[in-house]
């Protein structure tokens, strides 16, 4: 099956443009993002029932410095292999040149140099989510310290709310582009959609 054109092929139109560089698609998804990270870490609470007295012990027994330097690294990595994932899946179904980036706003991962089907577009998007969601949601349940489920639980609200542009993307595919011809060109923080001009 072929995953992607080296150009746009005739007989397409624009349909949408979705450009995290863009200041106020950048504010929304920010604020989708901390309202999704908020709700998730208020649930992850009442599953965990912290008291005041855990997280001094816990704290106490390890170290802030240790567990805030963990988290740290744990949160950047996370970032970097968020972006690998995507460019797993491109470069598995596309085997083209994959672009990455980092601005104040966005990191992203993308194949600016060809357009590419639906299939492999939600494969794609959908990849990081996917792969990191049991990750963090496990960690709660699983590491022994009060104060580190509640870093975990963090962990999943950004995992969550990160993955809002991929997630918004692929909804218009499931919802609305559902013709396996749709092409989009995912530049990184920028992706267009294409439909055949004979689409309703």
């Amino acid at each position: 099956m072929k995953h992607y054109e080296l150009e746009l092929p005739q007989g397409y139109k624009e349909a949408k443009v979705i450009d995290a560089k863009d200041s106020k698609v950048g504010l929304v998804m920010t604020l989708v993002s901390f309202l999704i990270t908020a709700a998730i870490v208020t649930v992850a609470c009442f599953i965990i029932k912290p008291t005041w007295e855990q997280l001094g012990k816990d704290v106490s027994t390890d170290g802030f410095i240790w567990h805030m330097l963990v988290f740290l690294v744990t949160m950047v990595g996370y970032i970097v292999l968020h972006e690998l994932t995507h460019g797993v899946a491109y470069k598995l179904l596309t085997k083209q040149k994959l672009t990455f980036g980092l601005t104040l706003t966005v990191a992203y991962c993308g194949v600016p140099n060809i357009y590419v089907y639906r299939k492999a577009s939600i494969i794609s998007m959908i990849a990081p989510f996917v792969v990191f969601l049991p990750v963090f949601t496990v960690l709660i349940f699983v590491l022994p310290l009060t104060v580190d489920k509640l870093l975990a639980a963090y962990m999943l609200g950004m995992h969550v709310g990160g993955c809002c542009g991929d997630l918004y993307g692929t909804i218009l595919y499931l919802f609305k582009y559902k013709n396996p011809k749709t092409l989009m060109r995912d530049t990184g923080p920028k992706q267009t959609f294409y439909v055949p001009v004979d689409e309703q």
